[in-house]
Parts: C-alpha cells; structure tokens; sequence
C-alpha cells in the first residue's frame, strides 16, 4: 500500500477527516483537484455542534475571535436559542476559506500529505485495496490505499465512479449567490419575498454584499456553463426593482433545491462524507457542519481499522450512526425551503409556523435540529440524560490540576471520566491504556454529570456508558464491555 487512507477533496470535511485520521495513527493522502484554494465561501459560519468538534481539537484559538451568536432562524423565522442551557447558534462571519486554510494548517501540523492539482479519474476497489488513477501535475499517476473517502462534494466523482445509490428528490427551483461589489444593496438579513421570488442580502465587508436570488420560475436543469453577474442583476431588477448592474461581483455561483442522500455510506473499501454523501437546500449553515461531524464520527473508526485495533463492526457504526443524521438534515432543509421559498401558497403555513415558534418548547425543538443539539446515538441500555449524547463543555478539576472535557479529548483518543475517585475503575481500564486516557476529576460547577460516578467518552466526544451513583464498589467489570464494543480487545498487562 501506498498509504493508509486516500481522502478524495480538501474542503471542511476531507481535511477534518484527514486530521482526525493522522491523530489515529494512520497514514493519509489528501488528493484535490484544485491546484489552489478558490478563496470562495458559500458557507460564512458553522453550528455550535461543528465549534464543540473542533474545540475538542484545540482548534478554534486558530480562527481568532469568534462570534457567538444568540440567534437563529428556522425557514427565514427568527427565534432566540438561549431557550436550551448554555446554548446558541454558533460561529457567524467566519468566510468558509478560513475554516478550510485553519483545517489544512492543522492537518499539515500532524503530517497529511496534501496532494493539489491531483483530478481522480477512475478508481478500482478489488476488495484488498483502493487504487485510484489521478490526472495530476507530473501526469497520470496510481495510488493505492487500504481505504478511500469521498469528500468531493455535491458532484463527487468517488460517488458516482464507486457506484453509489443516491435516491432524493431533484431540483425544483434554481437560485443565484453573488458577493457583490460597488452597490449600495439594503439589508434583508432574513430575506425579503416579492411577487416575483426571494432575496436576500447582507453586507460582508465595506463594500462588499453577500446576496442570494430565488426568482420564480428559474429553471432548475443542468447548466452548460458558469452563471454571469448579470444574469443575477437582471434576475435581482426582475424581483426587487433595483438595479445593481452598475455593480460587479468577486464570484458568482448558483445552486438549487435537489436533495439526496446515498442509501449506503460505505461499499466495501470506499465511504462518503459531507456533501458526497447528501446535498440539501442551504439552510442555516448546516451543510458544513453536517460534514465536520461525519468526519469526527469517522476518522477514529477507519484509523482504528488501518491500525488493527478495531471490534467487529466498528466501521459499519458510521453508516448506522450518521445516516439517520443525513435524513434529518434532508427533513428539516426540505421543511425550510417550503416555508423560506414559496409563494403566496405557503403564507398561511408561515403565519402559522411564526405562532408557533414563539413557544419556547417549540424553539427548543428547532434549535436541537438545526444546530443538531439534540443528536443522540443509540448505544443500548440506560437511561441517563447524556448517554449517546456529546458530552457538554465543562470545567474539571482533579489531582493534576484544572483541565475541561474538551481538552482531555485532544489527543483524540477515548476517555473514562472518573468521577469519584474510584480506583477499581481504573484499574478495570489498564487494558485499554493505549486507546483510552483514564482522568480523575469533578466539574467545578453543577452540570449534566449528575447521577453519574463515571463517564466513557468515545474520541468523537459522545458518550458511550455511564455509571450511576448506585453503581457499587466491586463492581469494576462493569464498563469492560463498552470497553471491548468501542475500544476492541484489552492489551496485557
């Protein structure tokens, strides 16, 4: 093998995948057709579920200051997130080539070799390997890997050339996005309907505005070459009545509504992530931060495989895990475009969902699902409120000193949270020394902890077993079988 793992794109989701990977010992190749960044940014934020991800990395000192915010929106609906404990939105005004130069000086950092101006061409899974044909600045070259991840977006070509199913429903509308220059554009932050569609608008630096069109009636077919400013000026004079053709843009790009997701998000030696995997409506910034947590959920089950660690059925979790993920991502972008996009139709419906969201158990419910708060995976038996879900971020204290759920997951290995100083527990995990950090520690304040006397935190930050308080001395054994299920065989003493 040339390598461990062949990444197929660097955006978000491939040069996460990449890290995450590196950090679990594997060795990885990250091929991008691009020979250089765009420095485009569909995306300008992430959700708080993406900020927890790579704040159990250490990463987001590296995107400067960040700014929280407090708000959101459910199909251009407004509605305060600080109805859910410590919550909120998540990161705005963070242009997505940020997030990707910070990613890819992380993943540099830990020995990712990124490989630009590498086009994937065909690819051959014969069951022992991967091996890619790549059209690639020195000419045509082979590459073969043990596995193969598709990172490459809404077209991905590792999809189509592994085969992949990919059922939905296609595109019903198509929209325009600029960052335009040189115009004096009025803000519609939520978007603004007229008879004739929807715009948005929002300034991003002095004279600069991010603006998006939604015209009724624009087809939604396959282009045959890039959109032009004006088509978008003509399209944004046709709904609003302004002109901004005196104007110019930095880019110009158009999407539409399709949405699809692959039945399957392994075959055999090649997975999917991200947009490879489902591509939806743009809605609140999900679509990136959708794909930073497939790749946290996935990076340290492949690179526990490659390293010949891995229990039965470890990889196959991925699919298990994040594919109902996908499909409530898909539910919920779908539910917004019928509220955010239609016409005089849909007022009722919006006058209604505006009632609606003034409840706070509604907004609750909506915030959990937008910012994917409310994710929990279904690792079995027990009833305590944390089990499956991330663990929240929380101050501890212990006899090394003071130190944080997310930083004891930095080295993005397990961890069993020792809450009460019990050292039949700990010695219960010797075992899994090489995989799991044992840490003894209490949070400073109260928290969600309550009930437990001990914590398995997988390296993605989910948790996988709770003791109780009413779990007893002697009862050592007892997290040996999480153990085993997430973290395989013990090594001996």
């Amino acid at each position: 093998m040339d390598t461990d793992v062949i990444v197929v794109g660097a955006g978000p989701t491939g040069l996460m995948l990449a890290g995450e990977l590196r950090l679990g010992g594997a060795r990885v190749v990250v091929a991008e057709r691009l020979a250089e960044p765009t420095g485009q940014s569909r995306g300008l934020g992430f959700t708080a579920r993406a900020m927890e991800v790579f704040d159990q990395r250490g990463l987001l000192p590296l995107f400067g200051g960040l700014e929280k915010s407090p708000v959101g929106h459910f199909g251009g609906v407004q509605f305060d997130y600080t109805v859910l404990e410590d919550a909120h939105f998540g990161a705005r005004g963070i242009p997505q080539s940020q997030t990707e130069a910070v990613l890819e000086q992380w993943a540099s950092g830990l020995g990712v070799d990124i490989r630009r101006g590498w086009e994937l061409l065909e690819l051959t899974d014969d069951g022992d390997g991967v091996e890619i044909t790549a059209a690639t600045p020195q000419g045509v070259q082979r590459l073969r890997a043990a596995y193969l991840v598709g990172c490459d977006g809404g077209q991905s070509t590792v999809r189509k050339a592994a085969g992949f199913d990919f059922p939905g429903t296609p595109a019903t509308r198509g929209m325009y996005l600029a960052d335009v220059v040189g115009c004096e554009i009025r803000p519609r932050f939520l978007g603004e309907r007229e008879p004739g569609g929807m715009v948005m608008a929002a300034p991003l630096k002095e004279g600069v505005d991010r603006i998006i069109v939604c015209e009724h009636g624009t087809p939604a077919g396959e282009r045959t070459g890039p959109v032009s400013f004006t088509e978008v000026a003509d399209a944004w004079q046709r709904i609003t009545g302004e002109s901004i053709h005196g104007g110019s843009a930095e880019w110009v790009s158009s999407f539409t509504d399709a949405t699809r997701q692959v039945s399957e998000y392994r075959r055999g030696r090649v997975l999917l992530a991200g947009d490879a995997a489902h591509i939806h409506l743009p809605a609140g910034g999900q679509g990136l931060s959708t794909g930073v947590q497939d790749a946290a959920n996935l990076g340290w089950k492949l690179a526990a495989v490659v390293q010949g660690w891995a229990p039965d059925g470890l990889l196959d979790s991925y699919h298990a895990e994040r594919h109902p993920v996908g499909a409530r991502l898909l539910m919920n972008t779908r539910a917004q475009g019928l509220v955010f996009l239609g016409g005089a139709e849909a007022d009722p419906l919006r006058t209604l969902f505006t009632e609606l969201i003034a409840l706070d158990d509604v907004k609750r419910h909506l915030a959990g699902v937008v910012s994917g708060l409310d994710i929990r995976y279904d690792f079995g038996a027990g009833d305590h409120p944390l089990l499956g879900c991330r663990i929240p971020p929380r101050t501890l204290r212990g006899p090394m000193g003071r130190t944080s759920t997310t930083g004891l997951l930095h080295p993005a290995q397990g961890v069993l949270l020792d809450l009460a100083d019990d050292a039949g527990l700990r010695a219960a995990a010797a075992g899994w020394k090489d995989r799991v950090v044992v840490a003894t520690a209490v949070p400073e304040a109260e928290s969600a902890f309550a009930g437990a006397r001990a914590l398995l935190v997988r390296p993605d930050g989910h948790v996988a077993w709770v003791a109780a308080d009413t779990y007893e001395d002697g009862e050592a054994d007892a997290p040996a079988s999480s153990l085993r299920r997430w973290f395989g065989a013990p090594v001996a003493s």
